[in-house]
């Protein structure tokens, strides 16, 4: 009779620690692959100095992480792994920080104090450095945060600048200059830079370019305009009208339309951005104004400070779907993954 022979307790040991370990690595690939793939959608709430990590897909607050005072506008890094806030401050107090986000972590990994450079707002993100306004010192400023310091600034030279845009290479930078009814227009295709100021309408604030980069929309605060510049010879070439105190201005990254949110009305409209023709008008609730298109073009947000929410805007249907409760105050809004 032939015995039967069995696995000795040593080798059996061993075989249940290799199962072990390829069931590990397998379960550590898929949590990889899905903190690679997730998205978030962030949003600012001034009123409570806080920033509101949302998933996008079911709209749950999954985080929610303390930042300096008046949080205005907020940027991701290019891989959506880190935050930077613009810390703008309250009327009483004079904001001069960014906070640093990892968003991950769903903690603040620091907050850069930038000194003399006070009321920093509108913020970008291009080539791994981080450029923002600052209101008081009327000037753009840089921070490296590789090397966690602000590496160059210029100057504006206008009243309260405010909202940033640029080229994705950032050898073309534009600012919205609210008091002094301007947009900065900064060049550095070639040395030496071009500094040209841009006459506009009223209390210009809200700005954005066209994806192609030909076109600059400009909202302006004063007279319920949006001046359209082109880019090319730096001249307004139209000026329409965009409901009575157009805030923001957001393309869809198709370049097809143009969101402008009226917090006086609590509209947000939709232009077509070839024919300069009001699509809708689109009732989003009390004091909309940062807005966010998510990368597929799909989905709009729009923050209504006044309703503590945000409008999810369904923008094949162009109507809310439904809002979001992300806290005190929203307003700046940053998209995080794809």
């Amino acid at each position: 009779m032939k015995k039967k022979r069995f696995l000795s307790p040593i080798y059996f040991v061993m075989a249940v620690y290799a199962l072990l370990a390829v069931i590990g690595i397998l379960e550590f690939r898929c949590l990889a692959n899905d903190t690679a793939d997730q998205s978030y959608l962030l949003v600012l709430n001034k009123a409570e100095n806080t920033l509101a990590i949302i998933d996008p897909q079911n709209y749950n607050v999954v985080g929610r992480v303390p930042t300096g005072e008046g949080p205005h506008e907020i940027i991701t890094s290019s891989d959506g792994k880190l935050a930077f806030v613009a810390n703008y401050g309250t009327q009483q107090v004079l904001g001069s920080s960014l906070s640093v986000i990892d968003l991950a972590a769903k903690k603040e990994l620091r907050r850069v104090d930038l000194g003399a450079l006070r009321r920093p707002h509108g913020i970008i993100e291009r080539g791994g450095k981080i450029y923002f306004t600052c209101e008081v010192n009327r000037l753009i400023a840089r921070y490296d945060p590789a090397a966690d310091k602000v590496d160059w600034v210029m100057g504006t030279g206008q009243g309260a600048t405010h909202m940033l845009a640029a080229t994705a290479d950032a050898k073309k930078i534009y600012t919205a200059n609210i008091a002094s009814n301007t947009v900065t227009a900064f060049d550095f295709s070639t040395p030496p830079i071009k500094v040209e100021q841009i006459a506009v309408g009223v209390q210009p604030e809200g700005i954005d370019l066209s994806p192609d980069g030909k076109e600059l929309w400009v909202g302006q605060n004063g007279d319920g305009k949006v001046s359209i510049i082109d880019t090319a010879t730096n001249k307004v070439k139209e000026a329409i009208q965009a409901g009575k105190v157009p805030i923001r201005v957001k393309f869809t990254p198709d370049g097809k339309r143009v969101l402008v949110s009226d917090p006086e009305t609590g509209d947000l409209i939709v232009f077509d951005a070839a024919t300069r023709k009001e699509v809708k008008r689109i009732q989003v609730g009390e004091t909309p104004v940062g807005i966010l298109v998510t990368p597929d073009g799909k989905r709009a947000f729009v923050a209504t400070m006044q309703a503590n929410r945000v409008a999810v805007i369904n923008l094949e249907e162009l109507n809310v779907a439904m809002k979001i409760e992300p806290g005190k105050g929203p307003d700046g809004m940053a998209w995080a993954g794809k």
